[in-house]
């Protein structure tokens, strides 16, 4: 694709990365096959080849409008697009361009600038959210059903037996997922603690950043990626730990990507690389790992794995839970369109809530046709959103391992 950047584009970094991504598309339209909101529209302007001609616009000189706008808004980043193109475009780097120079370009309504200024000042903040969810949890019996599904239970604790551990890793926390579903890390360091390995939380680790950067935030999203680097990096220079656990998916896809995200940053730009390297899904540990059937209960349930679009395209681990999954004997379901997003995420759910809400009944309507037990996934947002919609158990998967474990 010939581009012709605007003066104020020409020779900065991100009209040249912008440039080169747009020259890598061949515009053949593959990519709208998996396209959610353009299988949901119809538009092709909903779609990443129809985006990719307005953001190429925009780099040109274009106005912004608000219908322009609207159109990045209703992408959800899912990334289907980049597993299915034979180009290697990388859309999603793209989008983050675009969104950003529409947002300079045009002020919002007040009322979207706020509600996108709460989401970016509450849940990173563990300790502004727990109060929030705390709450939700009392008010629970009085709330009208649409809230009321979104308010996430509280859980039972996971017992996390004592083990000799010689192997040692940091784990994120994380924000919402550290106080919303504490199981999962607990289960984590169950499962883990069982192969010696120990899991430690940096007390000053936080937020990956990945709120703030999808909402266009950069430098914001930046200061979390920043501080999260300090927080882990003593014991990774003096060669204490071996990797870094990332038990949600999605916080998972953006640390992979603070080596890129920071690559101009004189300071960090090392540093950031180096801990994208270490960054380590739990399916990609434990598939290093000798799990086996013997290691788990004889009755295990049937199980219909959403495979979040942070695992299985940001982060290409497509089958790579699945396989552990089965490797520990559990039956997995028959997913269809599994590649398609559930409507999680991060906060889209929130601020596009009519096309979340339809992702959300197609992709139950595929995981439950089966009859499964229960529903496991890999990423917090998918777990809660998709909790919303059904009576079934939807659980991190790791919690499943945990839980059968003789």
């Amino acid at each position: 694709m010939q581009t012709h950047l605007a003066p104020d584009f020409m020779h900065t970094d991100a009209g040249e990365e912008a440039e080169a991504i747009l020259r890598s598309c061949v515009h053949c339209g593959f990519c709208t096959a998996t396209c959610p909101t353009y299988q949901l529209l119809a538009d092709e302007l909903d779609g990443p080849r129809g985006r990719i001609y307005q953001i190429k616009g925009l780099l040109e000189g274009e106005p912004v409008s608000p219908t322009l706008r609207g159109h990045l808004d209703r992408c959800l980043t899912c990334r289907a697009c980049e597993s299915t193109c034979p180009s290697g475009v990388r859309y999603s780097r793209l989008l983050d361009i675009g969104r950003e120079v529409a947002e300079e370009a045009l002020p919002r309504p007040m009322g979207e600038q706020l509600a996108r200024l709460a989401l970016r000042k509450l849940v990173p903040y563990p300790a502004r959210i727990a109060p929030l969810i705390t709450l939700g949890r009392l008010a629970r019996p009085l709330l009208p059903a649409v809230l009321k599904a979104k308010v996430p239970p509280s859980q039972a604790p996971v017992t996390e037996d004592a083990y000799t551990t010689m192997r040692s890793w940091w784990v994120l926390e994380g924000c919402v997922q550290s106080v919303a579903t504490p199981r999962t890390n607990a289960a984590a360091r169950r499962l883990l603690g069982r192969f010696g390995i120990r899991l430690d939380a940096a007390p000053q680790a936080g937020c990956c950043g990945a709120v703030s950067h999808h909402l266009s935030a950069s430098e914001e999203a930046h200061g979390f990626m920043r501080r999260n680097i300090d927080a882990w990096w003593p014991r990774i220079e003096a060669g204490k730990v071996e990797g870094i656990l990332i038990t949600a998916s999605g916080c998972g896809a953006t640390v992979k990507e603070y080596g890129h995200l920071l690559r101009h940053d004189p300071a960090y730009a090392e540093k950031a690389a180096r801990i994208s390297e270490l960054a380590r899904d739990p399916g990609e540990l434990l598939s290093e790992l000798p799990i086996s059937r013997a290691q788990f209960r004889d009755q295990l349930p049937l199980v219909a794995f959403h495979s979040p679009c942070t695992l299985q395209h940001g982060q290409q681990l497509a089958g790579v839970v699945e396989a552990v999954l089965q490797r520990a004997g559990f039956r997995l379901t028959e997913v269809t369109d599994s590649h398609l997003c559930c409507g999680s995420a991060g906060t889209y759910s929130l601020l596009q809530p009519a096309i979340s809400e339809q992702l959300r009944t197609n992709k139950l309507a595929a995981l439950e046709g089966p009859e499964p037990e229960v529903i496991a996934t890999a990423n917090i947002g998918c777990q809660l959103h998709l909790g919303a919609g059904t009576s079934r158990p939807v659980v991190h998967w790791l919690e499943l391992l945990a839980d059968y474990l003789l």
